[in-house]
């Protein structure tokens, strides 16, 4: 049964009756408490990525490998991450594997994509935390595409590091102020947060000066209060 399914899956289309592939969905639920099968299984549905070309094919798969994918479907994934067709259902996949290399899997793909595709790799960089793509995106802050930089900003504050901040705070891209100040002060909250007060203050303070708009100055001050051990009004 199980291999009829994946033969019927080569040409899926989302308009046809989608009960032949109902033994992968299953196999996908019973291999939870089978190590050895949800490998197996993993195996045969990434191998299925690069032999067939349905579109639908390639999404189906990917959404199974969110929920059993390892380090081993990396490769298989990171193919499909410069296809426009596949990019961003492959990365959601990737996203919710973990391990190292799916950020090396992403950095490299993310210089070699432009565009819509370019802004994904950078979010899902930044979702998952990436500290080692910091100098990746802080060149990217001052891209002529404004989708891309902002996305940068976006991401180097969610990433949070003392490297993060530091990259943007030495950034010199009008086109993105705002989006780095809100960045920033993400920084500031994720350092806080990890103990880190000294570099907090820093940040907070950088933007505490009159020359701050009246929201952006509370919220450095309320960030000073608390980096003292102080509770903000």
């Amino acid at each position: 049964m199980l291999d009829q399914a994946f033969e019927a899956l080569k040409t899926l289309d989302w308009g046809q009756d989608l009960a032949p592939l109902a033994p992968i969905d299953e196999a996908v639920i019973s291999s939870h408490s089978d190590e050895s099968a949800r490998r197996e299984l993993e195996s045969r549905l990434a191998a299925t990525l690069s032999m067939t070309d349905s579109r639908d094919a390639k999404d189906y798969v990917c959404r199974k490998l969110m929920l059993i994918g390892t380090a081993a479907s990396v490769p298989a994934l990171a193919a499909l991450l410069a296809k426009p067709e596949n990019s961003h259902v492959a990365r959601f996949a990737l996203e919710r594997i973990p391990g190292k290399e799916v950020n090396e899997a992403l950095r490299t793909a993310l210089e070699s994509v432009a565009g819509v595709l370019k802004v994904g790799m950078i979010a899902s960089l930044g979702s998952r935390g990436d500290e080692d793509s910091v100098p990746q995106l802080a060149k990217l802050l001052g891209d002529s595409d404004h989708q891309v930089a902002c996305a940068a900003a976006k991401a180097l504050g969610a990433i949070g590091s003392g490297k993060a901040a530091h990259a943007l705070a030495t950034s010199s891209s009008e086109a993105v102020k705002q989006d780095a100040t809100n960045a920033m002060l993400a920084c500031a909250e994720n350092l806080l947060a990890a103990g880190d007060k000294a570099n907090a203050l820093r940040v907070y303070k950088h933007f505490a000066g009159e020359g701050q708009p009246k929201h952006v100055r509370l919220a450095a001050t309320r960030g000073m209060l608390a980096c003292a051990g102080k509770a903000s009004e």
